[in-house]
């Protein structure tokens, strides 16, 4: 069936390059894949272990995870861990080498033991991930961008998957959080000009009114007050990571991750009550997205502190 779905492979920098072609590389690698009109994105942290932001980057963009235990590490632990915090779909792609009593005690507790499981057979999996779609969600259009650049005689471009609504060729949208009004020249879907893409569609766009050293991933093309903006962000209590050694709390400097955006922070409030950062620059938000507190300095264990869920 036609259809788009973007996809994170994780824990295995292997995998992904056999179920699509290699697209935009940079400490993301994308890879694409087309069959009976159904486009898939998958989506590979390259950089990570060496950087967690690669990880929980493309974890945001998913709406499908496979996550890849092909031998029980440290790096492939630290996945698990990321993966337990975050809202997406999982499915534990199974390596020869792992034994099933070893991954129940891995995921016992976390939301990924009741996780569907595959063998890493790759005709199997390319035919599970052709089956998934992306959720249709419905309202005003929303973008948010992982790549961006200049092209010589159109401008600047940025790529990004609508995550709501239908983006329409020639409308202006506010680019959050800069504030700044932009129009969007042309869409391209797949490499071909579209006049509108639809909910799941990954798209390159041009815009008018903004350069492109001014785009920075993270920011979301979406109408004017669609999203909060600024550099305090609040929320519900803190969701600990089982697996966090840190001693990370009130008054630490660590790292808050927004959907893609992923900026320095001053932990201002951690407690029972809620949970309350300053970032070091803006950063746009709405009421219900989960937050991710990053701790990048732990010397041991994974650098995830935990989550929380943003206030009105």
């Amino acid at each position: 069936m036609p259809g788009s779905v973007t996809v994170a492979v994780v824990g295995t920098n292997d995998l992904a390059k056999e179920l699509g072609k290699k697209g935009t590389s940079s400490d993301l690698t994308l890879y694409n894949a087309v069959h009976d009109e159904h486009a898939t994105t998958l989506v590979e942290p390259t950089q990570f272990p060496e950087k967690l932001t690669p990880l929980v980057q493309a974890l945001a963009m998913a709406d499908q995870c496979l996550l890849a235990v092909l031998e029980l590490t440290r790096p492939v632990g630290e996945a698990i861990a990321a993966v337990d915090l975050a809202d997406v779909p999982t499915t534990v792609v199974v390596g020869p080498a792992v034994g099933d009593a070893e991954l129940d005690r891995v995921l016992k507790g976390t939301r990924l033991e009741r996780a569907p499981r595959r063998p890493l057979d790759l005709p199997s999996l390319r035919s599970t991930v052709e089956g998934w779609n992306a959720p249709v969600v419905d309202g005003p259009v929303e973008v948010p961008l992982d790549h961006a650049f200049p092209v010589k005689g159109v401008g600047a471009v940025a790529l990004g998957v609508v995550r709501r609504g239908v983006l329409r060729a020639h409308e202006r949208l506010r680019l959050h959080p800069t504030g700044k009004e932009i129009e969007i020249r042309s869409i391209q879907v797949h490499d071909v000009d579209r006049k509108d893409a639809a909910c799941g569609e990954r798209v390159g766009v041009s815009l008018k009114g903004v350069d492109a050293d001014e785009l920075e991933r993270g920011q979301v093309l979406a109408p004017a007050g669609a999203f909060s903006e600024g550099t305090s962000v609040a929320g519900g209590p803190l969701e600990r990571c089982r697996y966090y050694r840190g001693d990370a709390g009130q008054g630490a400097r660590l790292h808050l991750a927004l959907g893609l955006q992923v900026v320095p922070a001053d932990v201002e409030r951690l407690d029972a009550g809620g949970t309350k950062v300053t970032t070091d620059r803006p950063v746009a938000y709405r009421t219900g997205m989960r937050a991710l507190l990053l701790d990048l300095s732990v010397p041991a264990g994974p650098r995830l502190l935990g989550r929380f869920s943003v206030a009105p």
